[in-house]
Parts: C-alpha cells; structure tokens; sequence
C-alpha cells in the first residue's frame, strides 16, 4: 500500500470529532497564511497608491488591512471549532465556524459601502491621473488573490466549511476590486486629461459585484446558523447508508443539519417488529455506526429512532 492510500485510510479511521479537529485547525492554518498575504499585500498597494496617485490603489491597500482584521475572527472561529464536545456543549462548538462565516460577510458588504462612498468622493473631487506603473502592481495583486483565493475555495469545499468558502470569496472580491482598478486606471491613462476619475468609477462598479456576492455569503451563512435543510444528495446518501445497514427495512423520516465542519443526524428507521427489543437496539447502534462512520461529511452525532413494521398474516 502506497503512503498516501495508507494516510487516507488512516483518516478514514479516525473518530468523528477528531477529522473535525484537524479540519478546523488546517482551516485555521490557512487563514493564518492569508493574513500574512494581505499584510504583504497591503504595503505593495500603499506604495503603489502614494507613489501613482491614485486612490483607487490606495483603497484597495486600506480594505488589505481591514480584511486582516475580518480574518481573525475566521481563525478564532477556527480555534473554536476545533475543541472538543464538552459538559456545556455536548455537540462540540462547531457553530463557531459558521458564526464566524456570518461575521465575514456582514464585513464584507461594510467594505464595499466604505470603498463605495470614497469612490463617489474621489469621482465628486478633482484629482492627479494615476501613474501607469500601478498597472504592474495591481497585476501581481490580482494574479496573487486568484490564487490563494481558488486554494481556499478547494480547501473550504474538501472540508465542508463555510467560513473558508466565505474567505475564499473574501480574496476573490480583492482580486475584482484590484481588476476593476485596472481598468479604470488603464483608461485615465490612455484617455488622459478628463479621464481622472475612470479608476474611482471602476471601484464603484466593483462594489456593485461584491455587494451581490457578499448577499449569497450572507444567506449561505446564516442557513448554517439557523439549521437549514442540507442538500437532497446529502440526505439520499445518509439514507441509503442506513438502508444498507441489515435488519433496516425502510426510512421514515430523516432530518439532517450542519454543524460547522460536520453534519447531525435525526433518523427514523424500520425494523421487523416482531423482534426483540435487544435486536432492535443492535440495529440502532448498526445504524449510527454506518453513519458516523461516512468521511468526508464528519457526521458526529446521530440519533436512530427504531420504528416497528408489523408482518401481516
């Protein structure tokens, strides 16, 4: 066996509540290695700004600094999640993770109104044309956001996380905000005097994007908070494990929510009900086992209620 199937399989054996610890702390890790980029980055866009005169670079560096701030909450989210149950919250602090998703998204509307109103000042004030050399910064801004944020989004969908889905999309805006920049100052350059304002105008069209997306984060995380239905083929697939499991002869309700990084389970499933009520109890214990034991959604809790078919003479 290769290293890397015996590695899976190892992680396939893990506990539950043990895959949702290491992904929390990977996602934090991940995070971490994003505020240091928007650290860099921000110098990169303050330096551009200052030297090119131009705001739009400017802004773009001040929401660097700001997105700094909104990554933490995602990493002390993170942090949460990643204790285990205890006396005060038997199902883990996974909500954690979601809270902090809510957090980022409100963060993010708040940005594209602040960068919104000062490229309505900036359109409204008369002011020196960008230099053409923050063309090349804002390249490699963008082409850098593109990147970290496509690996975050890979990492978010591997790991069922929100939060970083959130943080994904949080870079991507970066990267649109960096490319409508572009734009706008490749046309004050090109157009010259009385294309001034092109990048501020740029900007503000950005933040119509952003807005829109920041909406579709916000309702994906308060869907987590406030427990909303899982996809269908995420319950057809809890409910044919469950099928699968002998003595299980159909499934009468099924009610599944995220929890953070996992998922929580409320199953009805029948049995024969001529049988034992030991032999009943085993079959629930089957059931839960089956299910808990289904990576990569890290189901950490199941509740199997056993409901007796009578056999007809």
């Amino acid at each position: 066996m290769r290293s890397g199937q015996h590695g899976r399989v190892m992680a396939d054996m893990l506990p539950p509540h043990i895959i949702t610890q290491k992904r929390a702390r990977t996602g934090a890790a991940l995070v971490m290695r994003g505020i240091a980029l928007n650290a860099l980055l921000a110098a990169v866009k303050f330096a551009g700004g200052i030297l090119g005169h131009t705001y739009a670079l400017i802004a773009d560096g001040m929401e660097s600094l700001l997105d700094i701030f909104s990554s933490l909450v995602v990493w002390t989210g993170f942090q949460v999640a990643a204790q285990p149950p205890d006396e005060n919250h038997p199902y883990g602090h996974g909500k954690a993770e979601s809270l902090a998703a809510l957090a980022v998204a409100l963060f993010i509307l708040a940005a594209a109104g602040w960068i919104a109103w000062h490229a309505v000042q900036e359109i409204i004030d008369p002011h020196q044309g960008p230099h053409w050399a923050t063309l090349v910064v804002l390249v490699f801004v963008m082409g850098t956001k593109v990147w970290f944020s496509r690996r975050m989004a890979r990492a978010g969908e591997q790991m069922g996380s929100t939060a970083l889905g959130v943080e994904a999309w949080h870079h991507y805006s970066d990267a649109l905000t960096s490319g409508a920049a572009f734009v706008g100052i490749a046309i004050a350059v090109i157009g010259g005097q009385g294309y001034e304002a092109a990048d501020d105008w740029a900007a503000l069209l950005a933040c119509i994007v952003i807005v829109v997306n920041g909406v579709g984060m916000f309702n994906r995380a308060i869907g987590d908070v406030m427990d909303a239905a899982v996809p269908p083929a995420l319950e057809q697939e809890v409910r044919a494990l469950a099928l699968g499991v002998p003595g299980v002869q159909a499934i009468d309700k099924c009610r599944v929510r995220k929890s953070g990084l996992s998922h929580l389970v409320d199953i009805h499933v029948r049995v024969d009900g001529t049988m034992s009520v030991r032999a009943g109890h085993a079959i629930a214990h089957a059931v839960k086992d089956a299910l808990m034991g289904s990576v990569p959604h890290a189901i950490t809790d199941v509740a199997v209620h056993i409901e007796p078919v009578q056999r007809e003479d």
